[in-house]
């Protein structure tokens, strides 16, 4: 544990900022998470100050690890069971797919693996706090913040338009609204999203799309532990650390939460308190980014995190279309 003396000023401009974002997302109807990156993007001279650096390090770094683990009180082994085993196969052959298009199209077009790992495991899984959860897992490299910073931006601006366009299209096809929930559950990238877009469907949309969302990302366990397993090599060599200790957290979280041992309370609780950890996360992700870097990413890196996107879609769409699994 860190001392508190040098981390505290760079911690509570990481918690002020965080405030003011959660503030505009909420007067201004836009993700958290996007409004936190860029806020931080703007203070990026604080990453020169050396009172605030450390603080801000310990955010990006500590505090959004404690925040994953907590994650995992959003879900229970009961409702993952309560899914079917169809569905299941559904979402993980989804996850499974996009992770695997990420890897070849980043082949493709000349970036590394790692890129297509993080993006393609952000859009899989959980959007923005699975970006932040991969990018901690993965080896450190001279580019990962930057490619981490954008991912965010990707996959939180695809996934609100995903809110607004997804149950369209999903109604035009014709599925009722339990199909519906299960592609939106599917195939929108982040949790508040999934929730957003559902329930303007109805109740039943709304519930289906947020367990299947929630057992996506319980998804990130296995997803970590396979990089970790992958990266082994730099892991012996200095530049990594093995499974990540927040990804047991996650684990245990889960297991603690599917015993119904905890109050309701102390859930919800440590719920919102994961929520803000990650928000104050990224505002240090942001704040270690430069703009200048960000520009660096290429046209390439949005190609891939779209066409992922997109795929995802629509072998979502397709599955459903010919079998029109039930969600349970």
């Amino acid at each position: 544990m860190k001392p508190l003396t040098p981390i505290f000023p760079g911690v509570l401009t990481c918690a002020i900022v965080a405030t003011a974002a959660r503030f505009l997302s909420d007067h201004y109807s836009a993700p958290t998470m996007l409004f936190a990156l860029l806020l931080g993007l703007s203070l990026h001279f604080l990453a020169e100050d050396e009172k605030a650096f450390p603080g801000v390090q310990f955010a990006a770094s500590d505090l959004l690890k404690l925040g994953v683990a907590l994650l995992g009180l959003k879900i229970t082994v009961a409702e993952i069971r309560s899914l079917g085993g169809d569905v299941v196969l559904l979402v993980v052959g989804a996850v499974v797919f996009t992770v695997l298009v990420g890897v070849a199209l980043s082949h493709v077009l000349g970036r590394k693996v790692k890129f297509g790992i993080l993006t393609g495991g952000s859009v899989g899984i959980c959007g923005a706090s699975a970006a932040l959860a991969i990018s901690a897992a993965l080896p450190n490299s001279e580019t990962k913040e930057r490619d981490t910073a954008f991912t965010v931006v990707a996959v939180t601006t695809l996934s609100t338009a995903a809110m607004i366009i997804y149950p369209i299209l999903g109604q035009a096809i014709g599925f009722d609204d339990q199909t519906i929930g299960v592609l939106l559950g599917v195939t929108i990238h982040d949790v508040a999203q999934v929730v957003g877009a559902g329930f303007s469907i109805s109740e039943e949309a709304g519930t289906t799309a947020t367990v299947i969302k929630l057992f996506r990302v319980s998804l990130l366990v296995p997803v970590i532990v396979l990089i970790s397993f992958a990266y082994r090599k730099e892991v012996s060599a200095g530049k990594g650390r093995g499974v990540p200790w927040f990804v047991y957290g996650f684990a245990a979280a889960m297991i603690i939460n599917s015993t119904g041992l905890l109050p309701a309370l102390v859930v919800s609780t440590l719920s919102t308190v994961s929520s803000w950890l990650l928000i104050i996360g990224i505002v240090g992700i942001g704040i270690k980014t430069s703009l200048k870097s960000l520009s660096n990413v290429g046209p390439t890196a949005l190609i891939i995190v779209c066409l992922e996107t997109v795929l995802l879609f629509a072998i979502g769409t397709t599955v459903l279309y010919f079998t029109r699994l039930p969600a349970g």
